[in-house]
């Protein structure tokens, strides 16, 4: 395959724009504009008023989403206590449920209760949590999301220290890759925009949820230009940081 047909790194990437910030009284309607407008995945944020200081949706309007759009929906509970939600939410449509290291007291339980329903299964990291939970949980996980605010409310900045924190979960989860061949992939949530997904995917990051950033355009014309300049963002990064590799690369061998 020459250069010049090889897949851009930003097809390899997945953005799921957050119905957290969508117009929903006209949900259906936000959902299939963003999914035509270019975006790969819904994210679909749950709070709680326990786990989070917010109030947000429930299984019913995953439920009434669910025919609108064919792409995956990334349910993410910011929720306390978690078990009990899950089978609703799968049966409502999710395909990928996430949950929060500190709102389950048994993990591996958890994760095996979303996969015993059909859906993939993630691990929500907050910004100030380690990411050694992964050591023991790592084989039953398919999805690793990275909070870069602190989660519960949307429109939020970006949290600049997290950026490590996203090159050192792309290692472990790296790692993990090649040596059992199962793929888990990273995400990062919280004030991702046009102007720093690219350094977010040269840390290593390949799923991005954008709320404000997206539906605060308030059209498909504008979601469609900024999903489309997030692709372009991270193509430029990515052959940036592949530029760099081969220099470092070729200082190594001189």
């Amino acid at each position: 395959m020459s250069i010049f047909s090889r897949p851009k790194p930003s097809a390899k990437c997945r953005i799921a724009p957050s119905i957290l910030s969508a117009d929903f009284a006209r949900l259906g309607e936000e959902v299939r504009d963003v999914v035509q407008a270019g975006a790969d995945w819904i994210h679909f944020d749950v709070m709680d008023n326990h786990y989070v200081p917010n109030l947000t949706v429930g299984p019913l309007v995953c439920e009434a989403i669910r025919p609108h759009v064919q792409v995956p929906i990334d349910v993410h509970l910011m929720v306390e206590p978690v078990d009990s939600l899950i089978p609703m939410f799968a049966k409502a449509g999710a395909d990928y449920i996430t949950f929060h290291c500190e709102a389950s007291r048994h993990i591996d339980r958890t994760l095996s209760l979303i996969r015993d329903n059909g859906c993939k299964a993630g691990l929500v990291f907050n910004p100030s949590t380690s990411l050694n939970y992964l050591e023991y949980v790592i084989d039953k996980v398919d999805l690793v999301l990275l909070m870069s605010v602190n989660p519960g409310f949307g429109g939020q900045s970006f949290i600049p220290s997290v950026m490590n924190k996203i090159a050192q979960a792309h290692n472990i989860l790296d790692r993990h890759r090649r040596s059992t061949g199962h793929e888990i992939f990273l995400e990062i949530d919280g004030g991702v925009k046009v102007e720093n997904i690219g350094a977010l995917a040269a840390a290593g990051a390949d799923t991005f949820v954008a709320g404000s950033a997206i539906f605060g355009k308030k059209n498909p014309v504008g979601y469609k230009q900024v999903i489309t300049q997030m692709r372009e963002s991270i193509d430029h990064a990515m052959q940036e940081q592949h530029l760099k590799d081969l220099e470092e690369m070729n200082k190594n061998r001189g």
